[in-house]
């Protein structure tokens, strides 16, 4: 497989960063989720870990992991329609995917993760991409890492973007893409091509104050859907 590679194609990333800073807000309004595009085939799946009473990883300054995963997820979705590739976003507000006969939070938990996971089946042979943000006890750690399903290409797509995110934004960042584990209920119950991305760590101060900034946000969109993008073939390298 090809290494991500520097010089022209960093370029070309940095250089859709700065378009998508200074027009997102234009944008987000003429992007649609793919629901919306049925004359066009869906390509990508964009899931916007937990939602609604399940908020995730909270950041060290209070803020719910599922509101910065949404964030996140509508940028990539505002990029990929700059393209015109179609995207399918799981949820485009702070809500759960569950069934309306779940009562405990555990119940909604199961019966979100099941519908997500009956939804990306339903779009046979689109890519998932998850997003979520990291925590751990310790505050010193910080970095994006890519994890994949154990599906055919979900291992090339994480690699590209684990390299992606090494080139652009995190030039210090060493970690390398892995396996998801296997009691990750979604990455493990679809048989497309899926890979989750932990954009950073909510337990890291500085990390997550460049996690809550809107540019940033917008930074790491960019780059995640331009390595979708180069991935299909849809924009020249």
């Amino acid at each position: 497989m090809k290494r991500w590679r520097l010089g022209a194609s960093a370029l070309a990333v940095l250089a859709t960063v700065g378009v998508c800073v200074l027009f997102l807000p234009a944008l987000r309004q003429t992007a649609r989720p793919a629901a919306a595009l049925s004359s066009h085939p869906i390509r990508w799946v964009l899931d916007a870990g937990h939602g609604g009473e399940d908020g995730g990883a909270v950041s060290v300054t209070g803020v719910a992991e599922s509101g910065i995963n949404l964030d996140i997820v509508r940028r990539m979705d505002a990029v990929l329609g700059l393209w015109g590739q179609p995207a399918c976003l799981l949820r485009e507000e702070d809500i759960s995917l569950h069934d309306p006969e779940a009562g405990t939070l555990r119940e909604k938990k199961v019966s979100d993760l099941h519908n997500r996971a009956a939804a990306v089946e339903a779009l046979e042979g689109a890519t998932l991409v998850s997003i979520h943000q990291n925590s751990y006890p310790q505050s010193r750690y910080h970095g994006t890492q890519v994890f994949f399903a154990p599906t055919e290409g979900s291992q090339q797509l994480a690699e590209a973007i684990q390299q992606g995110v090494q080139g652009t934004l995190q030039l210090e960042n060493r970690r390398a893409a892995k396996q998801i584990a296997g009691n990750v209920y979604l990455m493990n119950h679809v048989d497309n091509r899926a890979v989750l991305v932990e954009c950073g760590f909510l337990s890291n101060p500085e990390e997550e104050r460049a996690l809550r900034d809107p540019e940033y946000q917008t930074r790491m969109a960019a780059v995640l859907a331009w390595v979708c993008l180069m991935d299909k073939g849809a924009v020249p390298s």
